[in-house]
């Protein structure tokens, strides 16, 4: 599912126009981007949690060439899938 078909099933279930369904979901990942951007948590109880993860420095290989690199030590954002979200899916 996108964006636009998400606002739409969004904007169907609350009686919000599209245009507001979308304005809303783009404020959500606003927050969530600057959230995480300062390393703080984002927990949504029963849905899941978005949190910053550390990724150590470690070798790889360049698939072209097989030459060793070293590949730096970085930042990401994972999430953790909540109860509710897990058996919503069984």
């Amino acid at each position: 599912m996108r964006k636009p078909e998400l606002a739409a099933a969004i904007a169907e279930q609350t009686g919000l126009s599209k245009e507001k369904a979308s304005e809303v979901i783009t404020a959500f990942t606003d927050q969530v981007s600057a959230a995480t951007a300062r390393g703080d948590d984002v927990t949504l109880i029963g849905f899941g949690t978005f949190n910053v993860r550390q990724r150590e420095a470690r070798t790889g290989r360049n698939p072209q060439t097989g030459a060793s690199m070293q590949i730096p030590a970085s930042k990401t954002v994972g999430f953790k899938a909540g109860k509710a979200l897990k058996d919503a899916i069984k």
